[in-house]
């Protein structure tokens, strides 16, 4: 297991998708990792210190584990099938639950606690970003900035009810 960081959330354009990425602690290696657009605010939410008025869901199943006298000691990305990541979430008293990988992310930053990844997820998945790489394009970096320009001006205007079916 290697531990990762997450670099930030993003939004992929020209579909819009938003996505969370991770960067290997002792690497080079980044892990892109398409989400939902709550999970994108769950995680962006804390990133940013923005504490909203009522908590959601992940700041209440870190409560109620807390309440439990439990601590969430840390959160493994342990398999990728078919695009779609796998984690869980590792107790103190090494029970495992299984979770979705931005799920168990947004659990991390809020308790908080390590975030690992199996080797074979960042060998199937990561992508290698050396300096070269980002000496190359400026405007991969304008455009960066311009996603994260427009992924704030949707968390500035997202109510809870657009994301009721």
């Amino acid at each position: 297991m290697q531990e990762v960081e997450v670099v930030g959330v993003r939004i992929e354009l020209p579909s819009n998708q938003p996505l969370v990425l991770l960067k290997e602690t002792e690497g080079e290696r980044h892990l892109p990792i398409w989400i939902g657009a709550p999970e994108a605010s769950a995680i962006a939410f804390v990133q940013q210190g923005i504490v909203p008025p009522r908590p959601m869901t992940h700041d209440l199943l870190a409560a109620v584990i807390k309440a439990l006298g439990r601590r969430v000691t840390e959160v493994r990305l342990v398999s990728v099938e078919d695009t779609v990541f796998h984690a869980e979430l590792v107790f103190d008293d090494g029970t495992r639950v299984g979770s979705r990988a931005s799920d168990a992310i947004a659990v991390a930053l809020r308790v908080p606690c390590p975030i690992m990844c199996a080797e074979t997820v960042l060998e199937e998945a990561g992508v290698r970003i050396t300096e070269s790489d980002t000496e190359d394009d400026e405007d991969e970096a304008e455009n960066a900035e311009q996603e994260l320009r427009q992924f704030r001006e949707f968390l500035a205007d997202v109510e809870p009810e657009d994301f009721e079916r």
